[in-house]
C-alpha cells in the first residue's frame, strides 16, 4: 500500500546534450548526459519548479522509490512530498545526477566519444560552477526560464548559492542548508587524507582501475570510514555505539567494538556502490568553491549581485560545517540588504542533521516554502 504521503513509484530520466561544455579549468566536454528525476506536476507558466543540489555521495534518486518493495526511498524523502515540507502538491521537484557522477550523468566511467573507452583518468575535474552551469542547460531543456528555488545540503548548499551568483535572474528562492561559502583549511585536510586513501590503493591504476577490471576497494574503505567519523557528533557517536563491545574482548585488531564494526560496514557498503574517480573529483570541487576568491576575499562584495531571497539553517552539533560558517553567508546577504532567514536548529546527529527527518527543522523549511510563491 503506497503512502498517501510519497511521491509513489519514480523513474530516472536521462537529458542528452549535444553541445559542448566548456568548463572552468578550460576542459571541454564535447558532450554529456545528464540523469535527473522529477516529482509533482510543472504548472502551466512553469514558475512552481524548485532544484534539489546533491551532496558528495548523493544522487539524482531523491524521493520515492523505483518499486513497491523498494526498501530504500530516495534520500531525502523524508522532506519531499505531498503535504511534506516541500510538498509535491504545489511544487515541481527536480532532482540531478551532478556531471562526474557515477549514478548515470556522464563521469569518469562513461564512454570518452574521443576513444571509444571509459574516460578514466582523463575526465575533467568539474567544480561547482561547471555543475551549476549544467544544471541551467537542464533548466533549459526542460522548458524552466526561472525555478522557484533551489535547495541544498552541504556540497548542495554551495550549488544553490552559486546558482543565486551565476545566474541572478534564474531563481528566486535559495535554501542553503547545512553549508559554507568555502572549506576551512581542516575540511581540505579531511579530504586530502581521504583522497590519497584512493589515489594510493595498488589498484587505483592512476585512475584507469576500469581497464584492469578491478576497484579500489580499500582506499575507498578507508575514505567514507573517514567521511563518516566527521559527518557525526561525538554525542551521536556516543549515544549510539558508547564504548561498547561486540562481544568481549580479544586481543585482536578485528573489529571488537561496536563503532568499529559499524564503520566498516559503512565503508564496505560504500566501496561497493560508489566510484572511486567520482569521491575524487567531488571532494576536489568542495575545495576549489570559493565565491569570495574573485572578489580580494570579501564574501559581501561577491553577494552584490544576488537577488534571490535566502533561508540559511545551520545545526548545533556539526563541526565540519559549523554555524558560524552559515552566518558568514548570512552577514553578506545583509550587508547588501538581502532578504535572508537564518536559522540554528539544536540537533545532535553532527552534519548529517541535515538528512534527519527532525521535526523542528522540518517545520522551518515547511513555514518558509509555504510562503514561496509560484
Amino acid at each position: 500500500m503506497q503512502e498517501t504521503n510519497s511521491v509513489g513509484i519514480v523513474a530516472a530520466q536521462t537529458a542528452h546534450f549535444a553541445q559542448p561544455l566548456t568548463l572552468k579549468s578550460g576542459a571541454v566536454l564535447p558532450q554529456f548526459d545528464l540523469v535527473y528525476e522529477t516529482y509533482g506536476s510543472l504548472n502551466a507558466d512553469k514558475s512552481n519548479a524548485v532544484l534539489i543540489c546533491h551532496a558528495l555521495s548523493g544522487t539524482h534518486h531523491v524521493a520515492g522509490k523505483y518499486s513497491a518493495d523498494d526498501k530504500y526511498p530516495g534520500w531525502w524523502d523524508n522532506l519531499i512530498g505531498p503535504n511534506k515540507p516541500l510538498d509535491t502538491n504545489k511544487f515541481f521537484v527536480i532532482g540531478v545526477n551532478n556531471l562526474g557522477g557515477c549514478h548515470g550523468s556522464t563521469g569518469s566511467a562513461s564512454t570518452n566519444p574521443a576513444t571509444g573507452q571509459p574516460w578514466g583518468a582523463q575526465f575533467p575535474v568539474v567544480t561547482v560552477e561547471d555543475w551549476v552551469a549544467s544544471q541551467a542547460m537542464l533548466a533549459d531543456y526542460l522548458g524552466i526560464k526561472q525555478l522557484a528555488a533551489v535547495v541544498g545540503g552541504s556540497l548542495g548548499g554551495m550549488q544553490a548559492m552559486q546558482w543565486t551568483l551565476a545566474y541572478p535572474e534564474r531563481v528566486c528562492h535559495a535554501l542553503v542548508i547545512a553549508s559554507a561559502p568555502n572549506l576551512t583549511a581542516q575540511n581540505m585536510a579531511f579530504n586530502e587524507v581521504a583522497r590519497q586513501a584512493i589515489i594510493t590503493d595498488p589498484e587505483f591504476h592512476g585512475g584507469d582501475y576500469y581497464a584492469h577490471g578491478v576497484v579500489p576497494r580499500r582506499g575507498l574503505r578507508i575514505a567514507r570510514m573517514l567521511g563518516h567519523i566527521t559527518y557525526l557528533s561525538d554525542d551521536a557517536m556516543g549515544a549510539k555505539f558508547g564504548r561498547k563491545l561486540k562481544d568481549g574482548i580479544h586481543y585482536s585488531f578485528d573489529a571488537e567494538f561496536e563503532m568499529e564494526s559499524y564503520l566498516r560496514y559503512q565503508g564496505d557498503k560504500f566501496a561497493g556502490e560508489f566510484d572511486a574517480n567520482t569521491y575524487l573529483r567531488m571532494t576536489r570541487a568542495l575545495d576549489y568553491y570559493d565565491p569570495a576568491l574573485s572578489f580580494n576575499n570579501d564574501l559581501s562584495l561577491a553577494f552584490k549581485q544576488v537577488k534571490a531571497a535566502f533561508l540559511v539553517v545551520s545545526f548545533t552539533s556539526d563541526w565540519r560545517f559549523s554555524p558560524a560558517r552559515s552566518r558568514e553567508i548570512v552577514k553578506a546577504l545583509l550587508d547588501n540588504e538581502r532578504t535572508v532567514s537564518y536559522a540554528e536548529v539544536t540537533a545532535a546527529h553532527g552534519h548529517d542533521a541535515f538528512l534527519m527527518p527532525d521535526a523542528h527543522y522540518h517545520e522551518i523549511l515547511r513555514t518558509y516554502l509555504n510562503k514561496v510563491q509560484v
